[in-house]
This record gives structure tokens, C-alpha cells and sequence, in this order.
């Protein structure tokens, strides 16, 4: 079959922070994709264009690049399209979006740290692909770099996926990206490769290893939609790897929908990746990535193909949701009154809110468009829907995003996504890697424990640290992140992948104590709060507005306490012998909206504002939840 030996099309995976969007950055600057007076002016991790991303320090989003590469034999320049992934399994349906675009991957993994879960799962998906592997053992310039059994724990990992013999016989690369280094020989532990000062041998080996795109001459036109942006001036663009056939600007091609209907549309736009901008182009051949404007319906998995002889490619399939969560309207008494929930201040802002059903219910609607691991289904109420997604990560992230953008909402707690199997109830569990030092790691058990997680298996390194593996259920991990933090000094890295599904494990009780609640509106007082802190943990300031049934603490004991935190103090004439004693407040402990989350019994929800995050009763009166709870108690 002919062959483009002008391009090649590859994948960076990898387990989060292991170093691919640093590792693109050097590739993207060694290539000549900026002029030498841009070097300076570059941001680090450039691929992180999301201001969330930037901020959390993770890759959200599968983006694409590409560098001309001129081979330092001679010879036509190659191009090279790169689609650097996220790296955490929540959103893992950018991973599989990712792999559809492209031939081979690069498996990124840490010198010391080693294949963790999420090199585990973008592992499993690009040997399901049947895509050959390069392996690059990244950061070796750390100090705690362990190559060799690094190496060794990789060749593990394969054999447990069950590589077959051509993928297990991969190249490998040793690399410190922060330097912009690699080599093809292994340098001692702690070190930077001493016989490179370039990625030249990486780029040679993936011109080696990386098939180049092959086609049939007389197959129709045949371009998948992998990927979809948006342009203020083209409207909805698509970004689709051609598979067979030409596509050029101005051209009318079938366009196959997901529902297998088929209507013609002309391609008004067509551009091509350089570096981080598209430019215009005349036309793609087989194995180009590119982006074409026109077609304002268009959606993620569906073809674009021959008029004549209009062939579908297989839709894109990404694994079951196993997080849900409530999202609805805010339904609380400071809906859109801005921050502080009085003044004149805020009216300014309340004008940009979106708090009507119909604005959330088209917000949602419109994430499903790029986003194909999110699911959105009906509830028995006309003003809330239940948002289905990989894990906690991704549904926190989507609330932020609608955040910034204006929107109040009521999120729930989340909750698993179960399913019947042979008439029984089956739940999500997760496969959790855990590195703790050795003193923290009876408290570590003890937690798993409780969350009816069992030990999977248990390694130490030598070095004082305990790596532990455990099979929990989903459930066991919401609530699981601050708790673990708090018992290992904050020491402690946890990551997790989901596992597949096992019968319904029982009850969990994973939050021991109880919420202050507040019993009345009002604004809170400094008086109010020195006496309640004994109480327990308080989350609000003085001055902050409350109403009744929003959570103001967390209870020190097992059950919630109504309290007035409004109350002030009574101002009389007579002096007082305690008069001149000060208290000293204890600073409120803030919650990101993660921990709001995590912090939510059932019963409980989370009110979200583009201002703050808040903390609220389910239901808001205090005597109707005395008696749901004293009909609960009694049946």
C-alpha cells in the first residue's frame, strides 16, 4: 500500500505529573516552532491553555500540535503531530478520543515514582489499540530515581495486560524534559543523560518506531471527527483525522451522523496545525490531522465522506460513568443577590447571572457536545438533572467551569452508578495506589478499613516509604482525599483507577461527625463564633450572611446541632469583670469546592455562586427535618 513517509502521527501518555506537557514544550522549541526572540517569552507548559488547568496543574483537555522536523541526515522535513493527553482516569474519555487520531504512543513514566494507576489505564487502552509503544523513563535527574527497576515494574505492567511479542519489545528513551535532554543510554540514577544535550535521539526514535500513515489510492474520502472547537468568526470547528481520500477547501462531502443519516455539506473552511496555531490550507491527505469550519451541527465520532460513496467509520466508545451527581438550579434564599448578599455593590454583576432552569439545562446540553465520557439525564424535577461522569474530578470540574461562567447552581452529593447484574445490585469499585511514609501506614490500613477496602499488595522500596495497592469500592473514595491527608501530615499520594464492578458491599459509613447548622438568617458575629468554636470546626467569618439550614461547621460529635451564629452581645451600662478578657478566634477552616463536595452527607447539598461556595440542608427548615428524621428513626 502507498505510504506518507512525510508525516507521523503519535500520542503522549502518561500518569499525571510525569512530565508530557514539559516534555512537548522542549519538543515544540527544538523543532523551531517559535523564532529565537519568542524563546524567552514562551510560558512553561504551553499546552495548558485552560486557566483550570494552569491553576490545577494538570492536563484537563486532549489538545494537538505538530513540529516540522528536519532530520539531521538530510531530507524532506517530517511533520509530526503530537496530541498530548490528561493524564488522570476521570478523563479518560480525552485519552480515548486522543488515541483514535493517531498510529503509536509515547508511555511517559517517572524515574522514581514509577507506573502508577493511570499508566495503568492509557496503558491498557493503547494496547487494546494494537499501537506500538515507545517507553520514555522520564525526570532522571531526581534525586530518589530508581531506572532499573523502574524498567523492570514497566516490563511487569505489560506482561499483565498481556502485550503480545511485537509490543513488549519496545525502544526505550531516557529523559529529563525540564532540561529538553534525551538519550538511548541509561544514565545513573540522579543524573542527567551525560552523552546528549538534545531530544535528537528521541526524535530519531520515533521517526523509527512510529508507523507512517498508509492508504488505498482508489478508496473513497473517509475523515473522522475526533475532537470540536469553537471560533467567534467560523463557528463550530471540527477537528478530524483523515483516513483515505483527499479533503480540500470549498469541497462537498457526506457528512454520516451518529444516528446513521446522511446529508451533504460544503467545507467552507479548512486549516492545518503549526506549533499552537491553525492556519489556512488548500487540502489534507490521508494520515493529516486538520480542522474544517462549516458545518454547525457536526458532533464528536460522526464521518465525513465521499458523496458517491458515502462509507461510515465506527463511532468513538469510551467506558461506563461511575460518578453522579445531582445539578439544579440555586434554590437558596441568596439566589443571585452576589457575594456578600446585600448592597448595591453587586447589582452590577447580578445583570450576568444565569440562574433560570433553561439557562443550566442549555449549559449542560452544550458540554455533552465535546465532551463524550459526560452523560445528562432527567430527574423527577423540571429544574434539576443528574450529571454522569468517570469520577469526582471531572463533575467538580465542570461545576467550576459553570461557575466562572456565571451560573448558580445546587450540586448533590455525589453518588455511584450501580447496575444490575443476574438481578443483583453492582457497584463500581477502584483499584487506589497508595505512597505513604512508614509511620502512616497503620492509620493508612485503618482508613481503608472502614471504606471495606482490602489489600492487593504491599512493596518497600528501602527508602521509608510504603507503596500499598487496595480494591475499593467507588463510594469509599468520595469524602476519602482530605480525610487521607489529614491522617499522613499531609505526606501521604493517592491515585485511582477503576476497576469494573462488584456486588453491592454494604453499608458505609465514611463521615463520623455531624454539621452546625444555622437556625436563622442573619449576618455572623465574632461574639457568636467564640462561643461555638469549642463546638467544633467552623467553616464562616464574621460578616458573612447566613440563612437558616446552611452549615455553617462541622460538629465535633456524631450528630448536627442547630446553633444561632448570629447572635451578638448584649451592650449594657454595667460593667462586666470579664469585660476586658479578649478572645482569640480560631481562623475558619475554607473549602474548596472539592471539599464542599466531599464534605456532603445525604441529606445535604452544595450551593455554588460565581462569589462562594456554600455548604446547605437538603431541606432548609429545621422542624420539617426533625420530623423526617424522627419518622426515619421510627418507622
Amino acid at each position: 500500500m502507498p505510504t506518507r513517509h512525510d508525516i507521523r502521527n503519535v500520542a503522549i501518555v502518561a500518569h499525571v505529573d510525569h512530565g508530557k506537557t514539559t516534555l512537548v514544550d522542549a519538543m515544540l522549541k527544538q523543532a523551531g516552532a517559535f523564532a529565537a526572540h519568542q524563546l524567552d517569552s514562551v510560558d512553561d507548559r504551553v499546552m495548558d491553555s485552560n486557566d483550570l488547568e494552569r491553576e490545577k496543574g494538570i492536563t484537563i483537555l486532549a489538545k494537538n500540535t505538530a513540529v516540522k522536523y528536519h532530520p539531521k541526515s538530510g531530507g524532506d522535513p517530517i511533520t509530526i503531530n503530537i496530541i498530548d493527553t490528561p493524564g488522570h482516569a476521570d478523563f479518560g474519555g480525552e485519552v480515548e478520543r486522543g488515541l483514535s487520531m493517531v498510529d503509536a504512543v509515547v508511555l511517559l513514566v517517572d524515574a522514581s515514582e514509577g507506573p502508577l494507576p493511570q499508566t495503568r489505564f492509557v496503558l491498557r487502552k493503547a494496547l487494546a489499540a494494537r499501537m506500538p509503544v515507545i517507553l520514555c523513563i522520564n525526570k532522571t535527574d531526581r534525586p530518589d530515581s530508581r531506572i532499573d527497576e523502574v524498567v523492570n515494574e514497566t516490563y511487569d505492567l505489560f506482561l499483565d495486560l498481556d502485550a503480545d511479542e511485537d509490543q513488549i519489545e519496545f525502544p526505550i528513551v531516557y529523559a529529563c524534559a525540564r532540561d529538553g535532554v534525551a538519550s538511548l543510554t541509561k544514565p545513573e540514577d540522579g543524573t542527567v543523560p551525560p552523552d546528549s544535550d538534545s531530544l535528537e535521539p528521541f526524535f530519531t526514535t520515533l521517526l523509527e518506531t512510529v508507523p507512517a500513515p498508509q492508504y488505498d489510492e482508489a478508496a473513497p474520502l473517509q475523515a473522522h471527527v475526533t475532537n470540536l472547537d469553537a471560533d467567534n468568526f467560523l463557528g463550530r470547528i471540527a477537528l478530524l483525522r483523515v483516513e483515505q481520500g483527499e479533503l480540500k477547501k470549498g469541497q462537498t462531502v457526506a457528512w454520516i451522523k451518529r444516528d446513521g443519516s446522511i446529508s451533504n455539506v460544503r467545507i467552507s473552511e479548512l486549516m492545518m496545525t503549526e506549533a499552537l496555531t491553525r492556519k489556512p490550507a488548500e487540502k489534507a491527505g490521508p494520515g493529516d490531522i486538520c480542522a474544517v469550519a462549516g458545518i454547525p451541527e457536526i458532533m464528536i465520532g460522526e464521518t465525513l465522506a465521499d458523496p458517491e460513496n458515502p462509507v461510515a467509520l465506527p463511532l468513538i466508545t469510551v467506558d461506563e460513568p461511575a460518578i453522579s451527581m445531582t445539578v439544579g438550579t440555586n434554590t437558596s434564599p441568596l439566589v443571585g443577590r452576589g457575594g456578600t448578599g446585600k448592597g448595591a455593590d453587586n447589582k452590577a454583576a447580578v445583570k450576568d447571572r444565569k440562574v433560570t432552569a433553561r439557562q443550566v439545562k442549555d449549559r449542560l446540553e452544550r458540554e455533552l457536545i465535546g465532551n463524550v465520557s459526560l452523560r445528562v439525564l432527567d430527574t423527577e424535577r423540571p429544574d434539576a438533572w443528574e450529571v454522569q461522569g468517570r469520577g469526582e474530578l471531572a463533575l467538580a470540574i465542570l461545576v467550576e467551569q459553570m461557575r466562572r461562567e456565571g451560573y448558580e447552581l445546587t450540586v448533590g452529593k455525589p453518588q455511584v452508578v450501580t447496575k444490575d447484574v443476574d438481578g443483583k445490585v453492582h457497584e463500581p469499585i477502584e483499584r487506589i495506589t497508595i505512597d505513604v511514609p512508614e509511620e502512616h501506614m497503620g492509620a493508612v490500613t485503618q482508613l481503608m478499613g472502614t471504606r471495606k477496602g482490602r489489600m492487593d499488595n504491599m512493596s518497600n522500596h528501602g527508602s521509608g516509604w510504603v507503596r500499598m495497592e487496595f480494591i475499593v469500592p467507588s463510594r469509599g473514595l468520595i469524602g476519602f482525599r482530605t480525610e487521607f491527608l489529614t491522617n499522613t501530615r499531609g505526606t501521604g499520594i493517592a491515585h485511582s483507577i477503576h476497576e469494573g464492578h462488584e456486588p453491592w458491599f454494604g453499608e458505609l459509613k465514611t463521615r463520623n461527625n455531624g454539621s452546625l447548622v444555622a437556625d436563622r438568617a442573619g449576618a455572623v458575629t465574632a461574639f457568636a463564633m467564640t462561643n461555638l468554636q469549642e463546638r467544633g470546626v467552623l467553616f464562616v467569618e464574621p460578616g458573612t450572611e447566613v440563612y437558616e439550614g446552611m452549615i455553617v461547621g462541622e460538629n465535633s460529635r456524631a450528630d448536627d446541632m442547630d446553633v444561632n451564629i448570629t447572635k451578638e452581645k448584649k451592650l449594657t451600662n454595667m460593667r462586666s469583670s470579664t469585660a476586658d478578657v479578649s478572645e482569640s478566634l480560631v481562623p475558619p477552616r475554607k473549602l474548596s469546592l472539592e471539599q464542599s463536595l466531599e464534605f456532603c452527607r445525604d441529606d445535604e447539598c452544595v450551593e455554588v455562586t460565581p462569589e462562594s461556595v456554600r455548604i446547605r440542608k437538603v431541606n432548609l427548615d429545621a422542624r420539617t427535618r426533625a420530623r423526617a428524621a424522627s419518622k426515619a428513626k421510627h418507622g
